[in-house]
C-alpha cells in the first residue's frame, strides 16, 4: 500500500498548491524543493498545515497534510469528503465565507485568524494563515487552499 503522499492526485495537488502560491505571492511553497514527488513527500510531511478545496458549491475539502489530518482529527477518507465549511462552527461560517469571498476576488490573503474546529469539536484559533486561490496549468479557478503555521487550542 502507498502512502498518500504517493498517489498521483496527491502529487498534482501539491503541485498545484505550490505553482498556485507563488502565482499570487511569489513565495515558494517548500523552498528549495521542486522535484514533484519529493514536493508531495515534504509538504504532506510538513510540521505545518496545508489544506484545500474544491470548486463545487458547496466545497469539499480536497487535500490536508498529515498536520492538517491530525489537527482536524479526521482520516484522509473522511476529509476528503467533508465541505469545507464544517471545519467552522456555525456562528463562524458567515466570517469564513467573506474571507474566502475576499480571496476569490484579491487571489490571496496573507494574514487571516479565527477559530476552526476539529471532527471531536475540538476548538482552536489559527493565526497569520495564508489562503490563496488554486489555478489550473491553464491558470483556471479550481479551488482555494489555506496554510498555516500557528493555532492553539481554546
Amino acid at each position: 500500500m502507498c502512502s498518500i503522499w504517493q498517489t498521483d492526485f496527491v502529487t498534482a495537488q501539491t503541485a498545484c498548491l505550490a505553482r498556485s502560491l507563488k502565482h499570487w505571492t511569489g513565495r515558494e511553497l517548500l523552498p528549495g524543493v521542486s522535484e514533484p514527488t519529493e514536493l508531495a513527500q515534504k509538504v504532506f510531511e510538513a510540521p505545518f498545515v496545508v489544506v484545500s478545496h474544491g470548486t463545487e458549491a458547496d466545497p469539499i475539502l480536497n487535500y490536508g497534510n498529515a498536520t492538517a489530518l491530525a489537527l482536524w482529527e479526521m482520516s484522509w477518507e473522511e476529509l476528503i469528503h467533508t465541505p469545507s465549511r464544517l471545519t467552522a462552527e456555525a456562528p463562524n461560517r458567515e466570517a469564513r465565507a467573506r474571507l474566502l469571498a475576499m480571496v476569490a476576488v484579491r487571489g490571496f490573503v496573507d494574514d487571516y485568524s479565527g477559530v476552526r474546529i476539529s471532527k471531536s469539536g475540538r476548538r482552536f484559533r489559527v493565526a497569520n494563515a495564508t489562503v490563496w486561490n488554486l489555478l489550473t496549468e491553464n491558470g483556471q479557478p479550481c479551488g482555494q487552499a489555506a496554510m498555516f503555521s500557528r493555532w492553539e487550542f481554546i
